[in-house]
């Protein structure tokens, strides 16, 4: 692993976990970029298949529910086809790690829907929903199907009906234009005003709210890293890491918990 990084990513390793080291309270923001190194697509990558003609902004999103509960749930369905066999990469295992053997205070935010970093042995906040969770759409109680699993609901594009209400179900996930959960950016907000050090990985730092929390990081004192392949022009940032997180977190983490 350290023989494939240049010698320069190697001292703004150290120089990174020299920081991290010295400080209680650290903050990680994960987004796509994580995921996508385990074969997970982006929203931006362009949809395949009987999609390619669907963006996916114009599918997740309330209204295009309402208009049309069969498509988007169809969608969906599709998308747990595409992530079901994807298992945790280096990054996900590695922050794992961290958080189980570190007596540093590490909360752990995603943007992500999948469940990799549970997979890894990691607890975390999701801010957008689970995509292997359902819920009603209109009276939004959370829906089970009796005695289903992942492997029995990835094709069927049936639609379900609510318990209580007859609602349509829907993924338990945050379309655009819904709020996030209370809860979730409650502690994501707390983390982050409260941290020494605000981690982000994989994300943009560009879409709001989410993007907010490393200025509110900021505001309150804290230093800014951010790992990306495509580090983003925020001033907010101490250091940038250009490479995966795949590649640079084994490394960190490896010296941080030496």
């Amino acid at each position: 692993m350290v023989a494939e990084l240049s010698a320069a990513l190697i001292v703004e390793i150290d120089r990174t976990a020299a920081l991290i080291a010295s400080q209680t309270n650290i903050c990680i923001l994960t987004g796509a970029g994580i995921s996508a190194e385990s074969g997970i697509p982006t929203f931006r990558d362009k949809q395949t298949g009987l999609w390619e003609n669907y963006r996916a902004e114009d599918l997740a999103t309330p209204e295009a529910f309402v208009r049309d509960p069969k498509l988007v749930w169809s969608w969906y369905q599709w998308r747990r086809q595409l992530v079901h066999d994807k298992a945790p990469n280096p990054a996900h295992l590695a922050l794992a790690e961290w958080q189980q053997n570190t007596n540093q205070r590490l909360t752990l935010i995603t943007q992500n829907v999948d469940d990799l970093h549970e997979q890894a042995g990691s607890q975390v906040t999701h801010l957008h929903g689970h995509l292997w969770r359902n819920r009603c759409h209109q009276c939004t109680a959370s829906y089970q199907e009796p005695d289903a699993d992942k492997q029995s609901q990835l094709f069927d594009d049936k639609l379900l009906t609510c318990l209580h209400c007859k609602g349509y179900i829907r993924p338990d996930i945050v379309w655009f234009g819904e709020a996030l959960p209370v809860e979730a950016w409650q502690i994501a907000e707390k983390a982050a005003a409260g941290c020494e050090v605000f981690i982000s990985i994989g994300t943009s730092s560009l879409v709001y709210p989410a993007a907010g929390l490393a200025q509110l990081a900021k505001q309150n004192g804290a230093k800014i890293i951010e790992i990306n392949t495509d580090p983003t022009p925020n001033t907010v940032v101490d250091i940038t890491l250009t490479a995966k997180a795949g590649e640079v977190l084994p490394l960190l983490v490896e010296l941080l918990l030496k």
